[in-house]
């Protein structure tokens, strides 16, 4: 999964990705994994649980990262409108480190454009997938829907985007059989 890049640290709830207590990501991964959108939530403290992210990410195979290695913030937010990709994730040096992954996900439009972008391939339409080839290695590439608040749908239906993506690729299954 690749999102645009993390707000600035100020933001953090957690050090690991979609740090910012404000971005969905966590509660949708609890509700399409788990049924229950406070599942990685640690509610007294405002904040995320980070060692049950990170045991859910490496248990269901889900790795993360983001497809800028350097960015110019135009304004101090976390806005991805006012955020320049000064230099791109070399994706095809990552996936040469990830021997088994089969799909590339965006969370999101920056994200989304910056690998259409640098690989000159088919931009999918929110909650599908196209082809993408890197290296010389085919891969599925889902286009999935921002996790931040600023994106115009409901919390349930963002879930349900992400489970969808989730059940065309057997993952759910993954964790229910551990």
């Amino acid at each position: 999964m690749l999102g645009s890049f993390p707000p600035p640290r100020i933001r953090w709830s957690i050090d690991f990705y979609y740090p910012n207590f404000q971005n969905d990501m966590w509660r949708v991964m609890g509700i399409v994994f788990y049924a229950d959108k406070n599942h990685f939530v640690l509610e007294r403290e405002r904040k995320f649980d980070c060692a049950s992210v990170i045991d859910f990410c490496s248990t269901a195979g889900i790795a993360i990262f983001d497809t800028a290695s350097a960015v110019r913030r135009l304004k101090n937010n976390a806005s991805d409108k006012y955020l320049e990709i000064a230099q791109p994730t070399d994706l095809a040096t990552l996936l040469c480190q990830i021997q088994d992954c089969h799909t590339i996900v965006t969370t999101g439009e920056k994200a989304t454009d910056a690998v259409v972008e640098r690989y000159g391939c088919e931009k999918p339409k929110v909650g599908t997938f196209s082809q993408l080839a890197i290296a010389g290695r085919g891969c599925r590439f889902y286009r999935m829907p921002s996790t931040s608040r600023a994106y115009p749908l409901a919390l349930d239906q963002k879930a349900a985007v992400y489970r969808s993506m989730f059940e065309q690729l057997k993952m759910i299954d993954i964790l229910k059989s551990q």
